[in-house]
């Protein structure tokens, strides 16, 4: 009895030896053939086209010098049951990552992601130029039908032909190849995320609430200080309520492809719904897509008695109640820039 419990003990501790030398065997093994081949200064985009076998995803890794060992790689699908989790995409690999980490990225499909920002005041067609320059899309004209499509529209219940204006600006980041579509309907999602934290916005039916937009879109881009936003709100209201043309410059820049450093007299007499010197009233749709201070500002104008206002070499604006007093303002901070 004694000798057969001193077997089992020995057996039992034989075991454990054999097992831990199993352990150290693996990581020691795993290390040489499992670890990373650098120190992560070199990256690389690889490709797992839908479809791709286990053996072309490690030769693709392998070609790239990505892998220490492919057996051992291939090794590690199987141990680990992998093959069937291994998701398409683009992945952005560093040497300074070991065979495990690879095969737990493109197991949980962990896509190289594009951050772009879009700033406060773009209009759609330098959206466009921006996802063009991140190498998201092939052109413009990609988006600006993407933001037009008429189902979008109609999901949102926007009352116009395009989403110029709903397209909230702010940083995003996305997958290499996300569908257009979906960047446009992302943008309008949270559009209508950040306008609830606007008091009153809830309750604006998509007409009203288009009228908003529209006047947020010129604030965005005639306002340089935030304070000053409800003011230009309030100063645009009481000039159509007085039934005077708004004359906003902004309106005009819109009109231009790229906007230009100054605006001219003949600038003011070309022909487009969009020239709020020659037509009364809001242009027929936004002209920028604004951010959560000129929508708030829209909703909630200051109530003044100004009619007018000019930009000021400091960055701030000049408000006046009469059109004399905009002319001297105007001779005083503009005029003499040019004289």
């Amino acid at each position: 009895m004694i000798f057969k419990n001193t077997f089992v003990r020995r057996s039992i501790v034989l075991l454990g030896i054999l097992v831990l030398l199993g352990i150290i065997a693996f990581f020691v093994v795993d290390d040489i053939k499992g670890g990373a081949v650098g120190a992560g200064q070199v990256k690389v985009d690889i490709i797992v086209e839908p479809g791709d076998s286990p053996s072309e995803v490690t030769e693709n890794l392998s070609k790239n010098g990505l892998l220490k060992s492919s057996k051992y790689f291939l090794f590690l699908i199987k141990a680990t049951r992998s093959a069937g989790k291994i998701k398409a995409g683009l992945y952005e690999i560093n040497d300074g990552m070991d065979a495990r980490k690879i095969l737990q990225v493109i197991t949980e499909g962990k896509v190289k992601l594009v951050t772009f920002t879009v700033p406060e005041g773009y209009n759609n067609r330098q959206i466009g130029d921006l996802l063009v320059k991140k190498n998201l899309i092939k052109s413009r004209a990609d988006f600006l039908n993407a933001a037009s499509r008429t189902e979008l529209l109609r999901e949102f219940k926007i009352p116009a032909n395009n989403a110029e204006g709903y397209l909230f600006p702010e940083t995003y980041s996305v997958p290499v190849n996300f569908p257009v579509d979906k960047i446009a309907r992302m943008m309008i999602k949270r559009f209508y995320v950040r306008l609830e934290k606007v008091p009153g916005a809830k309750e604006l039916d998509p007409k009203k609430l288009h009228e908003i937009v529209v006047l947020a879109s010129v604030v965005e881009r005639e306002a340089k200080k935030n304070e000053e936003r409800p003011l230009m709100a309030g100063v645009f209201l009481n000039r159509l309520k007085q039934d005077i043309p708004l004359e906003s410059c902004a309106t005009i820049q819109y009109l231009f492809d790229k906007p230009h450093p100054r605006i001219f007299e003949k600038d003011l007499k070309i022909v487009s719904p969009y020239n709020t010197y020659m037509n009364k009233g809001y242009p027929p749709g936004p002209i920028s897509n604004p951010g959560q201070p000129s929508l708030e500002a829209a909703l909630m104008p200051s109530k003044t008695e100004y009619l007018f206002f000019l930009l000021k070499p400091d960055g701030f604006h000049y408000f006046s109640k009469s059109f004399k007093e905009h002319a001297e303002a105007k001779k005083k901070y503009i005029d003499v820039l040019y004289e």
